[in-house]
């Protein structure tokens, strides 16, 4: 499967993308962990498929000092040990925003409980924006079919400076 598109090709795609840049480097500016935010991000990616930012969102968390043990259980969160209860919340969310055609109420009560417990009004509105954002760049990255494999790290911040 060969990638469909060079978005950044294209001039409207390329406003469009600057668009989303701006968007993502006010998150990047919240008080939220970038850690936290690449591993949010990461697992959003693995459940929707895309090669290219669950290439990138991996490679990014270990540049912001994730280990491979938690890189490699983040898909598997609930059943392991090394998250704390206030990053369960985040990658709750993270699922939850994730497959809302899946759910007849979206996020649930208890991850929303869980969310306000753990963090303050700017890490919310950051939570809620990066998973939308992130889900927003997946269906770019799946429509377009976006390759994983040759991502760097440090590469979006290059791209937004």
């Amino acid at each position: 499967m060969e990638p469909r598109f060079n978005l950044f090709a294209n001039e409207l795609g390329a406003k469009i993308g600057k668009r989303i840049a701006g968007v993502s480097l006010a998150i990047q500016e919240s008080p939220l962990p970038k850690a936290l935010m690449e591993l949010v991000e990461l697992r959003a990616s693995q459940i929707n498929g895309c090669g290219f930012c669950v290439d990138a969102h991996a490679k990014e968390a270990a540049a912001a000092g994730e280990t491979a043990v938690r890189i490699s259980l983040v898909a598997a969160w609930r059943e392991s040990t090394v998250f704390t209860e206030a990053e369960q919340a985040a990658l709750a969310l993270a699922e939850e925003g994730t497959r809302l055609a899946d759910a007849h109420q979206g996020v649930s009560d208890e991850t929303w409980n869980q969310l306000r417990k753990h963090y303050g009004d700017d890490e919310i509105v950051a939570l809620v924006s990066l998973v939308a954002m992130i889900n927003a760049a997946n269906r770019l990255g799946v429509i377009l079919h976006q390759k994983g494999g040759s991502y760097e790290a440090g590469a979006f911040a290059a791209m937004s400076s």
